[in-house]
This record gives C-alpha cells, structure tokens and sequence, in this order.
C-alpha cells in the first residue's frame, strides 16, 4: 500500500474519538504519530470504557483500539518540567499537532499555539474544541447530537428523541480536522508557512444538518422524528419484512428506479404514485400496497431480482452478519487490522513519571 506521508511526524494531545481520529488517518498512511497521554488520569480516558463482555485481563479498552492502533504511545505529565522539555522537543522536529484541550487549559500547560510557534515555526496546530475556541463549555458526542438538532430529529414519531449508536458527530469532527490540515499541508508545502486550525464539534454538527437544515431554513419544514423515513423521497427508509423473515428497506430516488421495482413485484402504478411528489403525499397506502407484495417474497430471490435491475435495497444486518459479507472481508484483509492491532500493542513505548 502506497504511503504518502511517510516523511511526517503527527504528535497527539488528543483524548476521545474526534481528534485520535484525524490522528489515526495519518497513521494508516503512514506518517510516525506518537500519542501522548498524562500517566497522572491513566492515560486517555477510553482506555477505561470497556463493554462488560470483554476480558477483564486487558488493561485497555477495544474502543481505545478502535482510534489508536498505529501509533506510537508516550506518557509524559506536563506539568513536570523535564516531561514538558522532553514534549518540547519532540515539537522541535513534528509537522502537525493535534490537541482538543478545554479553554485556558493550552495555556496553563504552556503547550498553546504561540508558544509552540516559537519553537516551531512551520507547525501546523490543529485543535478541536466543544462550542467553538471561547467556549469553556464541555462537550461529548452525546450532547451535541442534543443541541444541534439531530436528536429531534431521530427516533420513530411521538417516541422519545433518540442518539445515533455511534458518535457521528465526533467521528464528522475528525473528518472535518483532517481535511484542514490536508489544506494547511498544501499551504505549508507552498510557502513553509504553519497554520493554527481550529475545528468545533457544535460548528461540525450543524454544518452537517445539511438537506435537514435547508428544509427549515428554506421551506420552513421543521424536521422531526419519523423513523427511518426519508422528508424529500418515497419510497425511502420503510422497513418491509420479507416472506421468510428478513427485515429489507429500499432507497427509491427516481421514478425509473420505483418502475423497475414495481415490474419485480408485478404492481401496477397508479396515477397516485407517478411521481416522487405524490407518493410522498401517499406514502402511507403506498406502504401498504408494497409491503402486501413485498411479503409474498423470500428475500433472496426479490434481493437478487433488485440488484439485476439496478434497485437500491438493504437487508437490516447486525453486525455478525455484515462481517461476514465478501465486501466487509475484503476491507478488513485490505487493513490488516488484526495485524495492526497486535503490532501497535508490541511497539507501545510508556514512560511513567513519579
């Protein structure tokens, strides 16, 4: 696999998932990332956020693994001096540094951006914070997916708002830091300049409302929970329960697309459901319509026939059995993950402090 920043040295400040995320992506493509973690707390927190089922012999957590395989781990308490010197010159020599300290907290380590400038003047400082820099306020993926909307919205009609299962709105940070310094990179490539970026989770989620934030700002629609339902497009996001007992769902964006599955399930349409606009107005007899014929179907036989005629259909898998799908195989060996893993904990490098 081709390594393109094999020549850079990442350093991490960063806990959680947002800003070991950005940290893992340069890891994978090869640059040296060293992580550094305050003996003092025991290290980054998700080191301690392990499910009840796991082995009660590993120290660390597999969410931990799941952002910090790859990398190089150094515990270094910077409020001792020699540990801070010791950080000071790794920064000396580092391209990027990746933090998401609380405000003020930079500073009273004296590991903000205008002290590092002046050891390192082509540094790119790139930080995360919760509800933008001059916000003290603490931030979890949980609560911002509260504050900008997404927990309205999610969730089946008339039941309590609902989180999404994995913290999007972290990992959608990660993204948006990365691509940053994929830029300051470029700027720093043309003019040896560094850069201080700083991304917010509240700025992230929002940002990412996208098609929902338009809805309402546009057209006064306000989103709110309806299941898997898509506002703008029907069929979208309706669970139908094959003959045989699997739960399957289509994502019908075109009316030739909604033709070719009505042909497979042999319906006639109907002047009610000629386009997207009135099926969305009947979405629900054209529910019932479906889901009569859908229930008719053993799975494989209608899940082939979709994928013969270019019709985007899901199967709701767990994950059992989406790892055992060729394409989740496939990623995996493409990965090495289990390697990756085995080879991180090997080359972990600690350092303690009394």
């Amino acid at each position: 696999m081709n390594k393109p920043f094999s020549d850079l040295k990442v350093i991490e400040l960063a806990g959680v998932l947002a800003g070991p995320s950005a940290g893992l992506f340069f890891a994978e493509l090869g640059a040296r990332v060293i992580k550094i973690e305050n003996p003092k707390t025991g290290g980054d927190v998700t080191r301690s956020w392990k499910l009840q089922s796991e082995n009660k012999e590993d120290k660390t957590s597999a969410y931990f693994w799941s952002i910090n395989t790859g990398k190089d781990i150094l515990f270094l308490d910077l409020s001792i001096d020699k540990d801070l010197e010791s950080f000071y010159d790794l920064i000396k020599s580092a391209d990027i540094l990746i933090t998401n300290y609380k405000l003020g907290d930079d500073v009273k380590l004296k590991v903000d951006y205008q002290t590092l400038k002046d050891l390192n003047p082509t540094l790119i400082y790139a930080s995360i914070n919760g509800f933008g820099k001059d916000n003290p306020r603490t931030a979890y993926d949980l609560i911002l997916q509260a504050e900008s909307g997404f927990m309205f919205m999610n969730g089946e009609k008339n039941a309590a708002p609902l989180k999404m299962p994995v913290a999007l709105i972290d990992i959608l940070a990660g993204h948006q830091l990365k691509e940053a310094i994929l830029v300051a990179l470029l700027n720093k490539y043309k003019t040896n300049k560094g850069s201080h970026l700083t991304v917010s989770l509240f700025d992230t989620a929002v940002a990412s409302l996208a098609n929902q934030a338009t809805n309402w700002l546009i057209a006064h629609h306000l989103p709110s929970a309806q299941g898997s339902l898509h506002p703008n497009i029907a069929p979208y996001g309706e669970i139908f329960t094959t003959k045989d007992h699997h739960q399957i769902t289509f994502a019908i964006g075109s009316d030739k697309q909604f033709k070719q599955l009505c042909d497979i399930l042999n319906i006639e349409i109907t002047s009610s459901y000629q386009s997207n606009q009135l099926r969305i107005t009947n979405r629900q007899t054209l529910f019932e319509v479906l889901n009569k014929r859908i229930q008719t179907f053993n799975f494989d036989i209608l899940f082939n026939e979709c994928l013969k005629h270019d019709v985007p259909i899901g199967k709701i898998r767990n994950l059992k059995e989406v790892f055992e799908l060729p394409e989740a195989k496939s990623l995996i060996n493409s990965l090495h993950y289990e390697n990756t893993i085995v080879n991180s904990v090997k080359s972990i490098s600690f350092k303690f402090e009394a």
